[in-house]
């Protein structure tokens, strides 16, 4: 392929690599960002958070319903949400782009253009990765974070008697796919939900400064990710369906497509919302919603007290 003609090929790995990193700015804590053989990032708390994720064109995103810059935020976001769920503050990431030769130069600077915006959102630096060829578009972003002097929020610590809480919004990601998969881009705000998230990155850690006992991302859909809490706790957990926000927007787009929205908040995933348990007597956090409760050792996840008929959420290879 000519060196003009557009393409990652003609571009070539070192020039593209200058084009997506030159002129960014970077947080105080990256003491060496990309260039080098690894970045040096600092951690005033001592100890590192550190999360990867894996996007695949295709299985995580497409690009006839998501611009290159959509995919490009919604790798970082759904990375940064994981270390939000541990109680920690993002610091940085690294990226790991994949693609075949062919792919338009104005395509990757697209998508990583959308990384260093989300990036730039959670106040946070892109300080390192690698760029490879592939048969099909693959990223995966680690995201790094601190603790700031606090013990990391795990799944495992949730009681009975705690309350159960949700930041965030649920089922619209899920809503969003249904109407792209119908063929339609419209109401913009709910598609947009699916090709982007917005995640509030404070939360876990007002989640964590308000006594929160176990804390999770809510990736695979609420049920499926309450269960990941009530196993690795030993306890059940029990949702309330009367205090679960299903907008009208939701309902709309149900009656429009014939679908349950209630169905899409239960168990839709992609929103990266978060879900807490609270000790009975705490206040919560800004933000926070109480919708259930922390029920007896080992009964799994109910629903207003009763088994969920349905898939719970989100399974790979399924």
């Amino acid at each position: 392929m000519s060196p003009n003609d557009g393409t990652v090929a003609g571009t070539g790995e070192f020039r593209l690599i200058e084009a997506v990193t030159a002129g960014r700015k970077q947080p105080e804590s990256t003491l060496l960002g990309p260039g080098d053989d690894a970045a040096v990032v600092a951690s005033p708390d001592g100890r590192t958070v550190a999360s990867t994720d894996v996007l695949v064109q295709g299985v995580h995103f497409r690009l006839d319903w998501s611009s290159a810059e959509q995919v490009g935020r919604k790798a970082v976001a759904v990375n940064l949400t994981d270390i939000a769920a541990m109680g920690a503050r993002p610091t940085s990431v690294l990226m790991g782009f994949a693609c075949p030769s062919d792919t338009p130069t104005a395509l990757v600077t697209e998508l990583t253009q959308g990384m260093w915006l989300e990036a730039d959102r959670a106040g946070i630096g892109i300080v390192g990765g690698d760029m490879v060829r592939a048969d099909q578009i693959v990223i995966s972003v680690t995201a790094l974070g601190d603790l700031g002097g606090r013990e990391p929020v795990t799944r495992s610590g949730a009681r009975p008697g705690d309350v159960v809480a949700v930041c965030g919004r649920l089922g619209w990601a899920a809503a969003g796919l249904a109407v792209l998969g119908r063929g339609f881009r419209s109401p913009v705000s709910v598609v947009n939900a699916q090709r982007c998230p917005e995640p509030d990155y404070e939360a876990g850690i007002r989640a964590a400064d308000g006594g929160a006992t176990s804390m999770i991302d809510v990736s695979d859909g609420l049920l499926s990710d309450l269960g990941h809490i009530a196993e690795a706790s030993g306890v059940g957990i029990d949702v309330r369906t009367a205090d679960l926000d299903v907008s009208s927007r939701l309902t709309e787009v149900g009656t429009a497509l014939g679908a349950d929205p209630l169905k899409w908040v239960l168990t839709g995933g992609e929103d990266h919302a978060f879900a807490a348990t609270f000790p009975s007597f705490a206040e919560l956090p800004e933000g926070w919603t109480e919708i259930g409760v922390v029920t007896m050792p080992d009964s799994g996840v109910t629903v207003d007290g009763k088994r969920y008929g349905h898939d719970s959420g989100w399974q790979h290879w399924r």
